[in-house]
Formats: structure tokens, sequence, C-alpha cells
């Protein structure tokens, strides 16, 4: 298949509106982030009492809302007479539609099959085992599929906007930018176990937003043509956990499985957000200026600025959260899950094993030279995601 950017078969239009499933595609990845975040601030609340749970259903309405989009755009691209759609799909086991319904549509089955997974999984080995179990791996890599294939859909049709200069463009270039914005927060969620605030002097937090985010940062910079397009996606995800840490405490919850150590009377949000926003915006500072750069020197000094700046930044403001200035409303540094015992290093607010000297030096330097890799790999497939139109 073909998704060059001058493709003779593809068709473009000057609408200035946005097709209602990509607007359904960005909301079931929403719905996803929303549940997801629900669904962990639950665990850690009220324990799992039951699989028929608002933020259960939150997540599963993404994969109800990607098979409906699949389904319409594969009858609508396969069977119908639409020239245009037809042009803009490519063609799987007989079957035609837009590449990311593809992508959409394995996620959404992996979502749906990891439903009665969980479930059975649960009742055989306990209620509230452990966030990542087989089940919740399928799970959370269906909707991680489901993301990928949404964004593709919208970055097919806005690389074809910006070709016939269409109205729409800008819009489509926001929505693809807000998908990926909550495609950085699901990175961070993968991570959290090693960026909780009490890591935060080890070097192998470090290292995990090293691996995990440049590839982000620098895929979505090359593909969107946006100079901000990191510090976008990345406030988008700082938006969405300071607005879990203000929400979600005003409803009240409490414990259902035991032992609390902790007595809970309302939801528990998550940690404040590591303060990716910064090292994001000295790297689109960066990239703005050497874009006749080749990408691999790029990738090399994008590795040192990501370390350097992610540590200059997130190293002190680890003292601020641990410490009682933090303990507000807006830094929520107070709020702990049932099951924190009352000497853990969460509730004492003390570093876990903290790092110095030539054991810190060495993790940051292999930090950035991670850095370095995920930069080369979101560069190298973000230009090759400026071709994509179908």
């Amino acid at each position: 298949m073909s998704t060059a950017a001058h493709h003779p078969s593809v068709f473009v239009t000057s609408d200035a509106s946005v097709p209602w499933y990509i607007w359904a595609g960005a909301l079931a990845v929403t719905s996803a982030s929303i549940g997801g975040s629900w669904d962990v601030s639950w665990h850690r609340s009220i324990g799992r009492d039951s699989f028929w749970t608002p933020a259960h259903m939150a997540i599963y309405a993404c994969g109800v809302l990607a098979g409906i989009i699949g389904l319409w755009l594969v009858a609508r691209s396969t069977f119908g007479s639409d020239s245009e759609m037809r042009a803009n799909s490519v063609s799987v086991f007989g079957l035609r539609a837009p590449l990311g319904v593809f992508l959409a549509g394995w996620g959404g089955v992996a979502m749906l099959t990891s439903a009665p997974f969980d479930n059975w999984w649960h009742n055989a080995y306990g209620l509230d085992v452990k966030i990542i179990s087989p089940p919740h791996t399928l799970l959370i890599l269906g909707i991680r599929t489901i993301g990928v294939g949404i964004l593709f859909m919208i970055l097919a049709a806005m690389n074809r906007a910006e070709v016939a200069g269409a109205a729409n463009y800008e819009r489509l270039q926001m929505l693809y930018l807000y998908v990926g914005g909550l495609a950085v927060g699901g990175t961070m969620f993968f991570i959290q176990e090693f960026t909780e605030q009490i890591s935060l002097h080890r070097a192998s937090a470090y290292i995990s937003l090293a691996i995990g985010l440049p590839v982000l940062f620098a895929m979505f910079s090359q593909s969107v043509r946006f100079r901000w397009a990191a510090t976008a996606t990345s406030v988008v995800y700082m938006v969405v956990i300071i607005g879990e840490i203000l929400i979600l405490p005003l409803f009240p919850a409490q414990p259902k499985l035991g032992p609390v150590f902790n007595p809970v009377t309302h939801f528990v949000p998550a940690q404040f957000p590591v303060l990716i926003v910064i090292p994001a915006l000295a790297l689109d500072l960066f990239w703005s200026r050497v874009r006749a750069w080749k990408l691999w020197q790029i990738a090399l000094v994008s590795g040192v600025i990501f370390t350097a700046v992610m540590v200059a930044v997130e190293w002190p403001f680890a003292n601020f959260l641990l410490s009682p200035a933090s303990q507000n409303r807006f830094f929520g540094t107070m709020y702990f899950d049932y099951g924190s015992r009352p000497y853990g290093h969460d509730r004492l607010r003390l570093f876990l094993n903290p790092e110095h000297g030539f054991e810190l030096v060495k993790g940051l330097i292999t930090a950035a030279f991670w850095a370095m890799a995920s930069t080369w790999v979101g560069l190298a497939f973000g230009k090759w995601m400026r071709g994509v139109q179908r």
C-alpha cells in the first residue's frame, strides 16, 4: 500500500468541518484516559468491588466506540459508492478502510477480550491483586493501539488537508496534538512506578523518562510540523493530571477491602505530574533552530538537553513535593491510598534509597544515551508519518 503525500488517487476537500468519526475517535481515547485514571483511583480508594463500576464502563466505552467507527468506515470504504473514501483507504484481506481503522480495530478486540479475562482473573486470584496483570496488560495494549489508530486517522486527514489548503487543517492539527497529549499521559501511566515522588532522587526515574518521552516528542514534532508540538502534548498531560487532583477528592469514597492502614473518605487522585513540560519546551526551541541538521546530530544533542533539563527541574522540585509546603489542594501531596502504611516512605515524605556520587552520575549518563536513541527513533518515524494520507 502507498501513503505517499502526492499519490494521484488521494482525494482532498476544502470542507471546514471535521468528520464525525474523527471526533468520535478523540472521544473514545478521552473516555479511556478518564476511565483509566478513575479506575486507578477506585483501586486506591475503595478497592475492587465490582466489574460494573462507572470507571470500567468509561474504559470499555473506548472499545465500543472504536468498533462502531471501524465497522462504519469498513462498510463505506469497501461496499459504498464514495470514491473519495475508497481512495483514502487501504486494503487488508479484501476489506478497505483508513490504515488507522485496522489498528484501532485490533485494539478494540483486545480491549473487549480483556473484560471477561479480567473478571475471571480477579475471581480466581483475588479481588485486587495488582494493576499490571495479564488481563490488565492486554487491556492497556488495546487502549494504546486504539490511540495509535485514531492518531493515524487524524494524521491522514490532516496531511490531506494540508496538501489541499483545506480550512479544517488547524482543527485537525489541534485534535492530533490533543490525542498525542493523551498518548504522553499513557506513557507516564506506564512508568509511574519509577517516577513516584519518593523515587525522583534516583537515576531510574530519569532513565524511564528518557526512554519513554523523547520518542513521542520527536515524533509529534516531525509529523505535525508545529513548532510547539512537544510542549503542547506535555501540557495536555499536565492539565489532565492536575484536573484529576482538583476534582476526584471532591467525591466521597471508603475502602471495601482490607487491611486499611490509612482511613480514606474520598477518592485518592494521582500524584502531581512530573514537570515534563520544561524539557519539552527546551526541545521545541532547539529543534526549531536545527532543521538543517542530520537526524543523528539532532538526536545526540537532544538527548543531552532532555536529560539535563529534566534533572535540573525535577530534582529540586521533588524536594518541594516532599515538604509540608506542597500539602495543599493544588499539589495534593497529602492524599494517600488506604494501603499506605504509617511508616512508609510515602507517608513519612522521605526519598526511597536516594542515589549520590558516581552511581548517580553513571545513571544519568545512561539516561542521556537512552534519550538520544529515543529521540532518533521518534524523528525518523515522525518524518515517515508526514506522508501518511490513508
